[in-house]
């Protein structure tokens, strides 16, 4: 089932699967529930799966401003409050994992459990050539107009925004490039010892987008974590090897019926 509807003037729209207690899908970025569907099929065995396209992705229009991590997590929470859904399970992929991280640490939900799937949230480890980049891109935007007058100056830096980018950075309108730069640079890592439910990390052990030393991190801090990888499986591991990936979600979903 297909719904829609408006929390503080944002539109949300999701799909709503299975029966059982509540569980809350969140994608990557870049992507859309469509994305994360054989996640929602696995859980909806047990659960009742929301589904949700995050705002600026799917179905959900953009949201009005250049939004953070925490006003992803607003909205999610007034979702919960307006359905009246009580301790969801949460899961998240990528993007979405940052969402459940805040979701479970500071905001009134109070999950039954999460789940995070090839999660970001931890601060990258970059070379000192991706800082000279940055560096030096911020310098052209400051010169640039001065040196090409203010159009071909706006031509010049976007073409470079669209070489050094990422491809989802390319590929997003203007607001979500500035949403996507803001989220990218919201660091989780001290937020995950606040997680009192228990968590599963779910994670491909080829991941390069968020990598397995995130995730060692991640289990460490948070008090009851506990990772499962997958060889051979990169940044999308349900997508990689969706029968083992179904197979230790419904177990942990199905311990969790049982507690």
């Amino acid at each position: 089932m297909e719904k829609d509807i408006t929390i503080d003037g944002q539109p949300l729209h999701m799909e709503i699967t299975g029966s059982g207690p509540a569980l809350v899908l969140m994608h990557g970025w870049g992507c859309n529930l469509t994305t994360v569907r054989s996640i929602a099929a696995a859980a909806s065995a047990t659960h009742t799966v929301y589904n949700l396209d995050m705002p600026g992705f799917g179905k959900s229009p953009e949201p009005s401003g250049v939004w953070g991590v925490r006003d992803y997590a607003r909205v999610v929470t007034r979702f919960l409050q307006i359905e009246g859904i009580h301790n969801p399970v949460l899961v998240g992929h990528s993007f979405g994992g940052r969402v459940a991280i805040v979701l479970a640490s500071e905001c009134d939900v109070e999950p039954d459990s999460l789940v995070l799937v090839d999660a970001a949230g931890i601060r990258p480890k970059r070379p000192f050539s991706y800082y000279w980049r940055i560096y030096t891109f911020k310098a052209m935007k400051r010169i640039a107009p001065i040196v090409l007058g203010r159009e071909r100056a706006a031509r010049k830096i976007e073409e470079m925004r669209g070489r050094r980018g990422s491809s989802d950075y390319a590929q997003s309108s203007p607001m979500m490039r500035a949403v996507m730069s803001k989220v990218v640079n919201e660091d989780l890592t001290s937020l995950l010892k606040d997680i009192k439910a228990p968590a599963l990390l779910m994670w491909g052990e080829d991941d390069t987008a968020t990598p397995m030393r995130d995730a060692r991190l991640m289990e460490r801090l948070i008090p009851e974590g506990a990772l499962v990888s997958f060889p051979g499986c990169g940044h999308y591991s349900f997508l990689d090897n969706p029968g083992q990936f179904a197979a230790v979600l419904q177990s942990f979903l199905g311990s969790r019926l049982k507690k």
